[in-house]
């Protein structure tokens, strides 16, 4: 899939700060433990920093002890696209936001159940809604 969202180099540097940048667009990754939605657990939805599209939902989210948000899946299925990963020497699935192209993080197969699987996503390519927002 393509992703729905296309801009330039030069627009995604003007709307985004240097840190999502790097994240989102450089396929970089923030320090463990530092992210600001690592301790978010009050309702609501997880939108791509890039685009606004919603990725993840905090009845998904799980402490992993990775030190980084971490979700068991995706608010549905094709909001966020799967492509291997053979950076470092490692062999990882990334995972990127289906709209915008934004680098999300990775995902592995130690999750707890329902899945299996564990969304590891860098605070820094998400905002979060909360859902009382909404109502607002």
């Amino acid at each position: 899939m393509c992703p729905e969202i296309d801009k330039s180099e030069e627009d995604w540097k003007a709307a985004l700060s240097a840190d999502r940048y790097h994240v989102l667009r450089e396929k970089g990754t923030e320090p463990a433990w530092t992210g600001a939605l690592l301790d978010v657990h009050d309702p609501g939805l997880f939108r791509c920093a890039g685009c606004g599209a919603e990725l993840f939902r905090t009845d998904d989210k799980f402490d992993s002890g990775s030190g980084w948000p971490s979700f068991t899946r995706a608010v549905a299925q094709g909001v966020v696209e799967e492509h291997e990963d053979r950076s470092f020497g490692m062999r990882r699935t990334e995972i990127i936001c289906a709209y915008c192209g934004g680098h999300l993080g990775h995902v592995f197969p130690d999750g707890p159940a329902p899945t299996g699987l564990r969304y590891c996503v860098n605070s820094l390519s998400l905002d979060f809604e909360p859902a009382d927002s909404a109502d607002a």
